[in-house]
């Protein structure tokens, strides 16, 4: 991974709800879709890339509203019997976003504003679709739509001290991941995931993994601190420990 571009597309990065009805370039398209093979292959996920088909997100009882001019999207599969299935999708479609926003498209995190019935998935029995990543075109500055959209989910960010209990001084490595984790997205921007330093061991966790959303939140604030340490390796899982790649 190319973190200090990962590093600079997570200061960039916002969600995005009004799209262009530009179709996306096809080397960007070549690409998503090479990233997500190689994402779905090491994880052992579904994530599947959808183009020139929005009918899932387009229209008021559709999405509520929340959407327009949707074409693409990435679909978000996972077998029930995965427990931590929706954590690596969190984690891997984070870091599809990261990079669709190096290309300079714009994206969004979709939980259930869209018509399952209306996308174009064969699942097995044990699969449901979970969740999306919108992608797309979009203009440079926000919508008025979108600001209000913001404005009215987004709660207050919390506090770095908020997000962390540690029984000892933190390294900077820890401090420069937890602020890639206080930009990292969540569902109504709860930021549930707390972090710990304790005896020199870092995990991460959420109260309730038992929704998708929480272990979808789970898994981007994984790869967030990740990036901002510098590296490393995440155990998969709620509470799961982290590996520093760099000596402290």
């Amino acid at each position: 991974m190319d973190i200090e571009k990962l590093m600079k597309a997570i200061d960039i990065r916002r969600s995005r709800r009004k799209f262009r009805e530009i179709p996306i370039e096809p080397h960007d398209i070549t690409k998503l879709k090479q990233l997500i093979e190689e994402y779905n292959n090491v994880a052992n996920i579904r994530m599947e890339l959808v183009t020139n088909n929005g009918k899932a997100f387009n229209g008021f009882t559709k999405s509520y509203g929340m959407f327009s001019g949707v074409n693409d999207y990435i679909g978000l599969i996972a077998n029930k019997e995965d427990h931590d299935a929706a954590e690596r999708i969190g984690y891997y479609g984070e870091l599809v976003i990261l990079h669709a926003t190096i290309m300079g498209l714009g994206t969004c995190w979709v939980g259930g504003t869209f018509s399952r019935s209306n996308m174009p998935f064969s699942v097995a029995g044990n699969e449901s679709v979970i969740g999306a990543i919108i992608v797309g075109n979009n203009d440079k500055d926000d919508s008025f739509k979108e600001k209000m959209i913001r404005n009215f989910s987004h709660r207050k960010s919390k506090s770095l001290k908020e997000m962390y209990s540690s029984d000892a001084p933190l390294p900077d490595w820890f401090t420069q991941g937890m602020e890639a984790v206080s930009k990292a997205p969540s569902a109504m921007h709860r930021q549930p995931v707390s972090f710990t330093y304790e005896s020199g061991k870092v995990t991460a966790g959420v109260k309730d993994i038992s929704g998708f959303l929480m272990a979808f939140d789970l898994g981007i604030a994984k790869l967030h601190f990740e990036l901002g340490a510098g590296g490393g390796k995440w155990a998969w899982g709620n509470n799961g420990e982290f590996t520093h790649g760099i000596d402290s």
